[in-house]
């Protein structure tokens, strides 16, 4: 059974779970295309985006990472060095391609603050969506524990994301959101909790 609710203390005692595919960094203009060509072919793709954190009042920082994710690879685009090239926009823009991820819209709007013309289309935010259908704790980390019984870290959020090498763990926890929002649709859409939401491409 998924419960529609769940606490902070029933989070902490969950087992620790991430992504564990393969993760693809682009950080050069080079490698934009190949990876935008594997992700046209999908139906469905878990979507977020970091930025680094600005701790003084009046400080805004660019979106510096954007994630694309399958069930088994997840694509990191380190925006802040390759900035947003047009097929990767035409990627956010396709009818076709669902990308799904939670509080979508801070991130559309930081990743339209990155170009002249952002049109983004098919966005399923679990966040708004799930609120319809009676959750109430919404969330990454909320949901991944009451769909994936597991507990997200969160200990690199608040990392410095535009660091000239991305660690092994900012990669890993940037690729897990990505990927876990993919995830706990899919689960919730094989449990019946999304027909009222949406219909299958």
């Amino acid at each position: 059974m998924i419960p529609y609710s769940i606490s902070k203390e029933e989070v902490n005692e969950l087992p620790l779970g991430q992504f564990e595919g393969d993760i693809y960094l682009i950080d050069h203009p080079d490698q934009v295309e190949e990876a935008v060509d594997f992700l046209e072919d999908q139906h469905l793709i878990g979507f977020d985006t970091e930025t680094k954190p600005s701790f003084k009042k009046g400080q805004f920082n660019h979106v510096s990472l954007l994630q694309l994710s399958t069930s088994e690879q997840a694509f990191l685009f380190r925006l802040n060095k390759i900035g947003f090239p047009g097929s990767l926009r035409n990627l956010m823009e396709k009818e076709n391609l669902v990308k799904i991820g939670a509080a979508v819209n801070d991130d559309l709007k930081g990743l339209g603050k990155l170009t002249d013309s952002f049109y983004p289309q098919s966005f399923f935010d679990l966040n708004d969506e799930l609120k319809k259908v009676g959750f109430h704790n919404v969330g990454v980390r909320n949901l991944s524990g009451m769909v994936l019984k597991i507990r997200i870290s969160k200990s690199e959020q608040v990392s410095n994301w535009e660091s000239e090498i991305l660690t092994e763990r900012q990669q890993r926890y940037a690729a897990t959101d990505a990927w876990a929002c993919l995830k706990i649709f899919n689960v919730l859409r094989e449990e019946g909790f999304l027909d009222e939401l949406f219909n299958p491409i």
